[in-house]
């Protein structure tokens, strides 16, 4: 399976895309890196996961994405509450997060 062709990879990537934009010119460089490694690590992790061979090899980096995706959300809650992300914005990625979360989950289960 060409992750590159799968639907959560796509929109995890644009959102990791869309972060880096969003965030390029704060000056606060722990935030920035943070939330932009966490939301790089989604698309990065289903596609390493999906290029290994064995299904549990597959299952732990979707995992790790999963997690990567808790990161993030819990990076844009604080982002929001300390005035660095639009309530808009944040309501926007806390539900493509949610949305991108359930996916993997749903290839988990497809995987097994």
């Amino acid at each position: 399976m060409n992750f590159e062709n799968l639907t959560v990879w796509k929109r995890s990537a644009t959102l990791s895309a869309n972060l880096y934009l969003y965030f390029k010119k704060l000056s606060d460089f722990g935030f920035k890196d943070q939330i932009t490694r966490s939301g790089l690590s989604i698309p990065s992790n289903i596609a390493e996961g999906m290029t290994r061979t064995t299904n549990p090899d597959k299952h732990k980096f979707l995992g790790y994405a999963y997690s990567s995706c808790a990161e993030l959300r819990t990076q844009i809650h604080i982002g929001t509450k300390i005035q660095y992300i639009d309530p808009k914005t944040s309501e926007h990625w806390l539900n493509e997060t949610n949305e991108i979360s359930a996916m993997i989950k749903g290839l988990e289960k497809a995987i097994s």
